[in-house]
C-alpha cells in the first residue's frame, strides 16, 4: 500500500506542507515498510490547474491515500475519481502524520474539499474576481488559515507539556 504525505521537505522529519497542489514535495511511503520516494511537486508553479495536475501524479503512482493539510474542490474531484482517500487536516511532521494514520487517528473527507478553489495561489491581485467575490475568497482563506494556526498552537502546547 501506498499513502502520500504532502511535505515542506524531501524526508520524513520535514513538516507537512498545508497545501495539496501546491505542497513542496510530495513523500509517496509504504506505511509498513517506512521505504519512501519524495517527488518534488511539478505543479507548484503552475498558473492553474496544480490540484489536478497532482491528483493526477499520485493516482499514476498507485497512491491509495492522501494526507494534507487542505484540499480545494478540484483536486479533491480528481483524487476522489481516482479512488485514492482524502485525509485533511493534518499537520506536525511526516513522521507523526505516518504514526497517526497508522493507528486510525484519520477519517477520510468523504463529500466535499476543505478550502476554496486556488487557496494555495498568491493572495490578491486576481483581476478576474469582482470585489464581493476576491473579498469571499480571501475570507475563507483567512479562516483556514486560521484553523491551521489552531492546529500548530495546539501541538505547540502538546510538545511544551511534553518537555
Amino acid at each position: 500500500m501506498k499513502i502520500c504525505i504532502t511535505s515542506q521537505g524531501d524526508n520524513l522529519e520535514s513538516f507537512v506542507d498545508p497545501r495539496f497542489g501546491r505542497c513542496q514535495y510530495f513523500i509517496i511511503i509504504d506505511p509498513e515498510t517506512l521505504e519512501f520516494e519524495a517527488v518534488q511537486n511539478p505543479s507548484i508553479g503552475a498558473l492553474g490547474g496544480a490540484g489536478v495536475q497532482s491528483g493526477q501524479l499520485l493516482a499514476e503512482k498507485g497512491v491509495e491515500a492522501v494526507l494534507t493539510g487542505n484540499v480545494g474542490p478540484n483536486a479533491f474531484a480528481t483524487l476522489q475519481a481516482a479512488g485514492i482517500k482524502i485525509i485533511s487536516g493534518v499537520s506536525g511532521k511526516v513522521s507523526e502524520a505516518i504514526e497517526k494514520y497508522k493507528k486510525g487517528e484519520f477519517s477520510p473527507l468523504s463529500r466535499e474539499a476543505n478550502v476554496s478553489a486556488h487557496f494555495g495561489m498568491r493572495i490578491g491581485g486576481d483581476r478576474s474576481l469582482t470585489k464581493d467575490k476576491e473579498l469571499k475568497k480571501l475570507k475563507e482563506q483567512a479562516e483556514a488559515m486560521q484553523e491551521e494556526l489552531k492546529r500548530i498552537t495546539q501541538r505547540i502546547e502538546e510538545l511544551d507539556k511534553g518537555m
